[in-house]
């Protein structure tokens, strides 16, 4: 008995430990990861002989588009002429980017700094450029404050130790020539010491680990190489799909990730390097959204860049970066520092906490001059503002525990406004969101709300599944429609009449994530309604939308409407992101709808967000 009493006591002892030590770990990576999450944003520049033709970046030979001999003459025409790193640097800065990861070296093995490791490629041996590229960046950075990440491609298909060339050809088995494969492996791993010991950086972008295993890679030993000299340092998890944050690619999550932390890395137009022809560039105003989504799920934006062979900037990224910057200098207390905010049904846009919960942030994409609501609050709101406006802004109590905020025109930012409650303790909130609103209430002139008010509360019952009109007599057309209330509110029925056909028949919405505001389905769930509300600064976005879409339509007003697809890859199973342009004068004034027929029933992608890298 006292030899079991005291194997019991042994173990209680070591559970205590091993749990103090375990929770000394998890306190130790979240204070290395507090400039990441306070961070918010990031600008990538991918920058490499790929710029010199305005090719894929590495991938170019590696599909055959263009035989290796052809794609690395590009070095002859690498010439950073015009290569002013504290140029770039101040234009990192205006955008409010906390960090930048610059590639070091891409797939192609071109190494930008003087790698001394055999048998490398670099720019200052090999190109017409002569020069190290990556330490005078590196020192601009660091001089100004910012984080230093640096990309890092794990194969290197220009190395002749290399077992990967091309596609279609292999330089040999890495399992039947262990020790060459070794080789590289040493190689690899001596450019990771230099880019330790040369800049320090703050964090490590790792690429390419799918054409070998984390053994295979020796991904435990590159950690502690790394750590040795930054116990600090940030690896991203494309080391061996591990590592201290998530990296979606392109597309913006539908649903929050799992992972506390992440970051999105996505284009300005359909192109990492620079392509001169690629012209599909996305407005500040879709990059600004983007940067809200990212913020409202506790994420990152690493916004990339595609300098020219010569080191300048195409003008439309410069256009792009100081519109963006305008706006993070006006919002930065509700960007840097901020947290992942309300569930959905709160509001009708994006929202963010401050660290202390004390502070909402509510992200406007639209102009409402009805007022907009804000629902389930049990905290009593303490103070109320716009971001960037010096005037009162209006506010009431509605009903139970929501809110109507009445903003002035000219408290509006025009891309995205920022409303702050505050709070004088942690924001507690309600998920019940209130009941819903009843046929007489509805209809009724005699009640104290507004038309538009009460329809927004038709539009949210409607995305939930609960129609009042599923046993009325409503056509499809809305012809023949007698409400039987008196008095009547003229401005509900005439919205009924010509929205008749989102109430017949309708099933509830697509689940949250998918799209900011309320939607229904058609009974064959081939059509999708968009509840619209106000003017939008932009265009509407629907994400995670499997199906191809026949055509589009406003409700009521027939009047056919165009969409564009971006960041769809061809060799990802995400889909793009559908932007959706409604003019202004087919805006209904209490409550737009548009029509979205599909393909086939509705499909749609909410797939876990992981690290995802494949161009094959």
């Amino acid at each position: 008995m006292v030899m079991r009493g005291l194997k019991l006591l042994i173990l209680f002892l070591f559970f205590c430990y091993s749990t103090q030590i375990y929770a000394q770990q998890s306190a130790d990576s979240g204070k290395k990861m507090e400039w990441f999450a306070y961070a918010k944003l990031g600008i990538f520049i991918h920058w490499g002989i790929y710029a010199v033709n305005g090719i894929s970046e590495s991938w170019s030979f590696y599909n055959n588009y263009i035989n290796h001999d052809a794609y690395m003459k590009q070095l002859n025409g690498f010439n950073a002429s015009n290569y002013k790193p504290q140029d770039w640097v101040s234009l990192i800065e205006e955008s409010g980017a906390k960090y930048a990861v610059i590639t070091t070296k891409h797939h192609d093995g071109v190494s930008l700094w003087d790698s001394k490791a055999p048998k490398a490629t670099t720019t200052i041996k090999n190109s017409a450029a002569k020069q190290d590229l990556i330490t005078p960046f590196v020192t601009e950075l660091k001089k100004a404050g910012l984080k230093t990440g640096l990309y890092f491609s794990l194969p290197d298909w220009s190395h002749p130790d290399y077992d990967v060339f091309t596609r279609e050809r292999k330089r040999y088995d890495s399992k039947k020539e262990p020790q060459k494969w070794n080789t590289y492996l040493n190689y690899y791993q001596d450019q990771l010491k230099e880019l330790s010991t040369l800049y320090n950086p703050d964090l490590l972008w790792f690429d390419g680990d799918w054409e070998h295993t984390a053994a295979e890679w020796q991904t435990d030993k590159v950690r502690n190489l790394l750590k040795t000299k930054n116990p600090n340092i940030i690896i991203n998890s494309r080391l061996d799909q591990h590592g201290d944050y998530e990296t979606p690619e392109q597309g913006v999550p539908v649903i929050k990730p799992v992972s506390p932390y992440w970051e999105l890395c996505y284009t300005m137009n359909d192109s990492w390097g620079y392509q001169p022809y690629d012209k599909k560039y996305k407005s500040a105003n879709m990059i600004i959204r983007t940067l809200v989504d990212c913020i409202s799920m506790g994420g990152n934006l690493l916004l990339d860049i595609g300098p020219k062979a010569d080191g300048t900037i195409a003008d439309e990224q410069i256009a792009i970066l100081k519109n963006l910057g305008r706006w993070t200098n006006k919002h930065a207390e509700a960007i840097y520092g901020t947290q992942s905010g309300l569930e959905s049904g709160h509001f009708n846009g994006k929202t963010a906490l401050s660290k202390d919960k004390k502070t909402l942030f509510l992200y406007l994409d639209y102009k409402d001059n009805t007022g907009v609501i804000v629902s389930g609050l049990r905290s009593k709101i303490a103070g109320l503002s716009v971001i960037g406006y010096q005037g009162k802004i209006n506010y009431k109590p509605i009903e139970n525990d929501d809110y109507l905020i009445e903003i002035p025109d000219a408290a509006y930012d025009q891309e995205v406004t920022v409303v702050a409650l505050k709070f004088n303790e942690p924001l507690n909130t309600d998920k019940t969101l209130g009941t819903p609103i009843d046929y007489t209430s509805l209809l009724s002139a005699k009640t104290k709300y507004t038309a538009t008010f009460k329809l927004k509360k038709l539009s949210f019952d409607l995305n939930k599944g609960i129609n009042l009109f599923n046993n009325r007599e409503l056509s499809a057309d809305g012809l023949n429609f007698k409400p039987g209330i008196k008095p009547l509110d003229i401005e509900v029925k005439d919205w009924i009449v010509k929205n008749a056909e989102v109430l017949y028949k309708t099933t509830e919405g697509i689940p949250a994530g998918h799209y900011q505001g309320n939607t229904v389905l058609s009974a064959d769930k081939q059509t999708l309604y968009l509840f619209v509300e106000g003017t939008p600064t932009g265009p509407i976005t629907i994400k995670g939308l499997t199906n191809n879409i026949s055509r589009i339509r406003v409700v009521g007003e027939g009047t056919m409407l165009g969409h564009e697809v971006y960041n769809k890859l061809y060799w990802s199973k995400i889909p793009g992101i559908v932007y959706i342009s409604i003019p202004k004068d087919k805006l209904d004034k209490e409550l737009t709808v548009l029509a979205i027929l599909l393909d086939g029933p509705i499909k749609l992608y909410r797939d876990k967000v992981g690290a995802i890298e494949s161009n094959l």
